[in-house]
């Protein structure tokens, strides 16, 4: 019994010491973690992190809409996070706004998840802008009572305030949120240029920092998955059995040794240890060069750009140089023989991350794989892959989902929750004014068509909301 409280004890004492070290790594001047609709003024997460309320009197600045409801899950499910047994509800636009102190790129992640109670959230479609983009337009939360969305995007901002706007899509219907999260990212967390890719050509795209970026899929290839407790910037990292293709001829690794991080090269922002101590690896056994590649598909929404991060440490080879790989992104060949230790300083276990631009085509399915180059070596590892991040890129219009600006959503929803009632009157006026004047024509009836008044039961309760509405300011 000793015995076992001694190593229960070692062992809490440890996880605490990993979760101070990842917590003092990386320390955001901008850290906002808002547990929406609670009145608690903090609530700890499954992850250890404190949520304020924006309820408590502390975060009210949060929240500038006076029209909202906040609601609490009266039977939530203990295998769920606290963030998600409250939400707030908005039946028309509603803001949060929250102060910046260090302009440039940010973390906004969004929760959602449905409360068990009267509410029927299959009703709950809506946008969210934030910031001029779209962070998603008319989204429908379909989902279960133990299906949890996390949405994840990077955005620059280049003021001091950052605002979140909730859009219901339809009168009749509402918006809502459980848990907002804004972080500023580290400078090396995005770079401004990457390798664009394509069947006819490579080129350096420049300017990327000026676009908003979606996380789509954060893969730990080979390894376990990764939750936000063991990442300084919060992301969880799922396993790649579900998109590999085949593996065939490959193998996992993992690394019990140090990784070996190099100032300029890949931080542990960029991508964590546990990243990076696993893999996937393509290994001759003998004097022939293995005749295949290790490949993985993505499904992707066509019409948009698509940043895709690569994430590479050598933790498998037994000496410098001799690790030498392709690497194809919509079998395009990216990178032609590629030598790790020629991008890390000549130092084993060092990440490295490359970044390519590609489209989504018609196909829908993004492919990536890695594989043994003209350059590999027998007896050697020929081909290795740690991690795949990929990034839906915003379109023209500044949304990541469809053709409607933020200003357009605005806009509608002005026009959209009006009174309509005219509109449709005027429409039933005139196909009834049609049907008479058809009507008499074939019977040979050439009395003047007697003016039909328009109905006078309009309620009035109509008219009075109709006016509100359309006069409200946002």
């Amino acid at each position: 019994m000793a015995t076992l409280s001694s190593t229960l004890t070692l062992y809490f004492s440890f996880t605490l010491l990993c979760f101070n070290l990842i917590s003092a790594s990386f320390s955001p001047l901008d850290h906002y973690l808002v547990n929406c609709g609670s009145p608690e003024h903090s609530t700890v997460d499954f992850d250890h992190r404190r949520f304020t309320g924006d309820v408590s009197d502390s975060t009210a600045s949060f929240l500038t809409s006076t029209e909202s409801i906040s609601l609490a899950d009266p039977n939530p499910c203990p295998k769920s996070s606290p963030i998600y047994h409250t939400a707030r509800v908005f039946t028309r636009p509603s803001k949060y706004k929250f102060v910046i102190k260090n302009p440039g790129m940010h973390l906004v992640r969004l929760h959602f998840r449905r409360l068990r109670g009267s509410l029927d959230f299959s009703n709950a479609k809506f946008h969210v802008l934030a910031n001029g983009f779209v962070l998603f337009n008319s989204l429908s939360v379909e989902m279960g009572d133990d299906f949890e969305i996390v949405k994840d995007y990077v955005i620059g901002v280049d003021s001091d305030v950052l605002v979140i706007t909730f859009v219901p899509s339809e009168k009749s219907n509402f918006a809502f949120v459980n848990a907002i999260e804004v972080i500023s990212t580290p400078n090396d967390l995005m770079a401004d240029v990457a390798q664009y890719v394509s069947f006819d050509k490579k080129e350096q795209i420049h300017g990327l920092l000026k676009s908003g970026f979606e996380t789509i899929y954060r893969v730990n290839v080979g390894g376990w998955k990764v939750t936000p407790f063991n990442d300084s910037l919060w992301r969880t990292w799922v396993t790649d059995d579900e998109y590999l293709k085949s593996d065939d001829g490959s193998s996992k690794v993992h690394f019990g040794g140090r990784i070996n991080y190099q100032e300029g090269g890949a931080s542990r922002e960029v991508g964590p240890d546990n990243v990076y101590n696993t893999a996937r690896v393509i290994r001759s056994s003998g004097n022939s060069i293995p005749e295949l590649k290790m490949t993985w598909t993505f499904p992707v929404t066509k019409g948009y750009k698509y940043l895709v991060r690569m994430h590479f440490c050598d933790i498998a080879s037994i000496a410098r140089g001799m690790l030498f790989f392709n690497v194809y992104v919509n079998n395009n060949l990216a990178y032609e023989n590629l030598d790790l230790t020629e991008v890390t300083n000549r130092l084993l276990a060092s990440p490295f991350y490359a970044d390519f631009v590609v489209d989504g085509d018609s196909s829908g399915v993004l492919t990536l794989s890695v594989g043994p180059s003209n350059m590999s070596l027998p007896h050697a590892v020929d081909a290795i892959l740690n991690g795949v991040e990929i990034m839906k890129i915003n379109n023209s219009v500044g949304s990541f989902d469809g053709k409607i600006c933020a200003h357009a959503v605005l806009k509608s929803w002005k026009r959209g929750n009006g009174n309509v009632l005219y509109p449709v009157l005027a429409a039933v006026f005139m196909l009834l004014m049609a049907f008479v004047i058809m009507h008499r024509r074939r019977t040979g009836v050439t009395d003047s068509v007697a003016w039909w008044r328009l109905p006078t039961e309009i309620p009035e309760v109509n008219l009075k909301c109709g006016n509100q509405l359309s006069s409200n300011k946002l």
